[in-house]
């Protein structure tokens, strides 16, 4: 067999007035390296095979590159053609069959690829609950800032920092009680301005 890929011949398949030669046969010259074979071959199958094709992508601009590449593989791999195992149509039209399929294979794979690099690996859930952890701590943080500096101070360190009422009492240069009544209405303020029953 030849190096050389032979050109798609343009005449019109089946030409009226010449007897067609069995496929089996025009194969067998094709794995010769044949291009007269192959021009007569391609006549006789292009049309079927652009069908086949045709029928599994649906898409006509593939359909004829499939084609073409199927048609290349039967000029490289004829010989591989055993008419013990079925028949040369049906050969050919598995190629052709086998071929579609895989193009059709490689772009479900290509559209799952950028389906999975265009979805952020975080879920939705995650993201939702880190936003409302942020909108808490705010509503936290504004309402803290609606406090007296004693009111604040005695609970940020009471309860941000595990204070007890006397260690409180003595950072700040206050009476327990005071603390504890600071604390309570404090508690309260921060309670009606988050809104919690």
């Amino acid at each position: 067999m030849t190096d050389s890929q032979p050109q798609a011949p343009t005449g019109q398949p089946g030409q009226p007035g010449r007897p067609e030669t069995p496929l089996a046969v025009l194969l067998g010259q094709v794995a010769r390296g044949d291009h007269a074979a192959f021009a007569a071959l391609y006549d006789q199958v292009a049309g079927q095979v652009f069908g086949l094709v045709r029928a599994v992508l649906r898409d006509p601009a593939q359909a004829e590159e499939v084609s073409q590449e199927v048609l290349l593989d039967v000029w490289r791999n004829a010989a591989r053609f055993d008419p013990s195992r079925g028949t040369a149509m049906a050969w050919l039209m598995t190629l052709a069959h086998r071929r579609a399929v895989d193009r059709v294979r490689a772009q479900q794979a290509a559209i799952a690829r950028e389906q999975r690099a265009a979805r952020p690996d975080i879920s939705y859930d995650s993201v939702a609950e880190a936003v409302e952890a942020r909108l808490d701590a705010e509503r936290v943080r504004r309402c803290l800032g609606s406090l007296t500096d004693l009111q604040r101070e005695s609970i940020t360190l009471a309860y941000y920092q595990g204070r007890t009422y006397r260690e409180v009492a003595a950072l700040l240069r206050a009476p327990v009680g005071t603390v504890k009544t600071r604390m309570r209405d404090g508690l309260i303020r921060l309670r009606d301005c988050l809104g919690v029953d």
